[in-house]
C-alpha cells in the first residue's frame, strides 16, 4: 500500500514500498531511523551509526555525490541543520528528501510518527512514551513554577535562542524559562549588540540572537546551562560565566536532549527535568 506524506516544507513524497537506502543527514534522524529498525546506508560524521554505514561529511558540508553513489530511496535532511544549496542538487538530482522544520518537543514526535509511517513500523510504544514524558512535564510545570534559564548555544559570539526554538521548547519542558524567549536577532551585529540601530531583517532567521554579557546579567538567570553541542563550552567557558553572571549556577551539561527531536526526547525530557530539580 502506497504511503503519501508531507514533510516540513510541505513538499508531498510518495512511497510506493518503505525505504531500504536511508541517508540521514541529522544525527537525530539517524538515531530515529536506527531505534525504527530502518536501514540507513549513509550518515554524516556526527551521527552514531554502526560501522558499515557510509559517512557523507558533515551536516553542512555533505558531499551530494558521496550520497547520490548510495542510490538513497530516502534522504533525511533538516532546514536548518543541513545547506539549503545541497538540498536543492538533491532534488534537481532527482532524489527524494524529506526536510523536517520541529521547532517543539511535540513537532518532532510528530516527525518520528511519519518517519514510523514512512518505514511501515510499529512505533506505537515509542511514541507513546514520548508523549507520556511530555504529559508529564506539563503537568509538572504547573506543580512548580520555572527556573530563569540562560542556554548559550556559542561562545564567540555568544549567541543565544529565542523562544521559537526546539531548544527553547524543550527547557521549558524541563523546568526552564528561557530569559531570551522574547530576544530576536536584530540586524546588522552591531544592532543586535546594542551599538546600532536595527534594520529589518527581512527573511532571515531571526531566532538565534547574539547577545552582551551586560545584557545576560540584566536578563538576571538563576541557572546558566553550558551544553556540549552545537558549540562544546569548557570549563574554562564556565569559569567566565562564573566570574561575568556571579548570581547564577553555572552548569555544563550534555546538548542532545535540548536538540535533538524525536527518540531522544523519551529520555531526554525526564532528564532534563531532573537537572533543573536538581538546581533548585
Amino acid at each position: 500500500m502506497a504511503v503519501r506524506v508531507f514533510d516540513d516544507r510541505q513538499r508531498e513524497l510518495l512511497f510506493i514500498r518503505p525505504p531500504r537506502r536511508i541517508v540521514s543527514l541529522v544525527p537525530s534522524d539517524t538515531l530515529n531511523v536506527l531505534a525504527l529498525g530502518g536501514t540507513l546506508v549513509g550518515r554524516t560524521r556526527y551521527c552514531e551509526a554502526p560501522g558499515d554505514v557510509a559517512v557523507v561529511g558533515g551536516t553542512k558540508d555533505v558531499d551530494v555525490e558521496a550520497v547520490a553513489r548510495l542510490e538513497p530511496d530516502l534522504i533525511l535532511a533538516n532546514q536548518e541543520e543541513n545547506s539549503r544549496a545541497h538540498l536543492e542538487e538533491f532534488a534537481r538530482l532527482g532524489l527524494p528528501v524529506l526536510v523536517a522544520f520541529p521547532r517543539t518537543v511535540a513537532d518532532g514526535l510528530s516527525h518520528l510518527a511519519r518517519l514510523s509511517k514512512i518505514l511501515g513500523t510499529d512505533a506505537r510504544d515509542l511514541i507513546r512514551r514520548g508523549y507520556a514524558a511530555a504529559t508529564a512535564a506539563e503537568e509538572a510545570l504547573r506543580a512548580r513554577p520555572p527556573l530563569r534559564a540562560f542556554v548559550p548555544i556559542w561562545m564567540d559570539p555568544l549567541m543565544t535562542i529565542n523562544g521559537q526554538t526546539y531548544v527553547s521548547d524543550a527547557l521549558r519542558l524541563g523546568g526552564g524559562f528561557n530569559v531570551f524567549g522574547d530576544r530576536q536577532r536584530r540586524f546588522p551585529l552591531a544592532a543586535d549588540l546594542g551599538q546600532a540601530i536595527p534594520t529589518s531583517a527581512g527573511t532571515r532567521d531571526t531566532r538565534y540572537p547574539r547577545v552582551p554579557f551586560e545584557e545576560v546579567v540584566e536578563r538576571a538567570p538563576e541557572v546558566i546551562l553550558l551544553p556540549d553541542e552545537p558549540h562544546p563550552f569548557s570549563e574554562e567557558d564556565a569559569a567566565i560565566f562564573r566570574q561575568r553572571v556571579p548570581k547564577a549556577k553555572v552548569v555544563r551539561c550534555g546538548g542532545r536532549d535540548f536538540s535533538w527531536y524525536g527518540v531522544q526526547c523519551v529520555e531526554g525530557i525526564p532528564r532534563l527535568r531532573a537537572l533543573m530539580d536538581s538546581l533548585r
